[in-house]
């Protein structure tokens, strides 16, 4: 009778304790899934996201893709930041090309760390033209005739206009997205935006990936970011690398699974 007492005092002290531990993990104490904000860069729109945020999505993210003016990084960022606002939790910033000039440039408390998909990744003082130094990193078709100008109505300029950058229509696809289809680079056209000349020449003040967890997207046939100048800032930046290679400056759009597993990658570190 004895044992059997001693017993069944041991079994209810294991179940007590089994009790407390799954209370030790329960959903309550576990880490919050950050929201996912794509930002995205020259030349396009928030379209430019789509394949990668449904392929998201569809894995149980929540996310957000706010419209980037393509002023210049310190009046982007403001209009990011103000996005990023009103999101509870932590949030996953991830910037393509020249957006990733605008995320190093945002500063919003709940940013928990920040992905860069083909993107600038400037340092203090150092404006996103400077990865396209061809002395330094030679390649970037982003030049002449590819690149036309256009003067444009601007309300973010005092005098009313601007000079805006676009990439010329009949070389869109060759110099920005090779590797996708002739229909799919038509869409991306018909969505192209251009971006203030002077965007890329502005400095960057106080880069946010100096106190936050960094991982990085290089393609390995970039036309317009020369992938040895994406590996040289995502190194500097201490960035956790994926190379795609064979991949277009396109590559959210051309291969949005391996750019979706690299956010994944990162939304599952934090």
């Amino acid at each position: 009778m004895r044992m059997r007492r001693i017993r069944t005092l041991t079994a209810m002290c294991v179940l007590a304790l089994a009790a407390v531990l799954a209370v030790g993990v329960s959903p309550a104490t576990a880490k919050p899934v950050p929201t996912v904000v794509l930002v995205h860069g020259a030349f396009a729109d928030t379209t430019s996201w789509d394949p990668v945020a449904a392929e998201l999505r569809g894995r149980g993210y929540n996310v957000v893709v706010p419209s980037n003016p393509l002023r210049g990084p310190a009046y982007d960022s403001a209009a990011i930041e103000k996005a990023l606002a009103d999101i509870p939790g932590p949030v996953l910033l991830v910037g393509h090309s020249y957006g990733g000039a605008v995320i190093t440039n945002t500063h919003s408390p709940n940013v928990a760390g920040m992905v860069y998909v083909a993107g600038f990744i400037p340092a203090q003082g150092e404006p996103a033209m400077a990865a396209l130094n061809p002395l330094t990193f030679p390649g970037s078709q982003l030049v002449p005739p590819v690149l036309q100008v256009k003067a444009v109505d601007d309300t973010t300029n005092p005098i009313g206009k601007n000079i805006d950058g676009y990439i010329d229509p009949s070389r869109f696809h060759e110099a920005f997205c090779q590797d996708v289809s002739d229909a799919t680079a038509a869409d991306m056209i018909a969505h192209q935006r251009s971006i203030a000349l002077s965007a890329n020449l502005e400095p960057t003040q106080d880069p946010s990936w100096q106190t936050l967890p960094t991982w990085a997207v290089i393609p390995g046939q970039d036309r317009v970011i020369p992938p040895a100048s994406e590996r040289f800032m995502a190194d500097r930046a201490g960035a956790q690398i994926t190379d795609i290679p064979g991949a277009s400056h396109a590559v959210l759009v051309s291969q949005p699974g391996q750019v979706s597993d690299a956010i994944e990658w990162a939304a599952a570190t934090l």
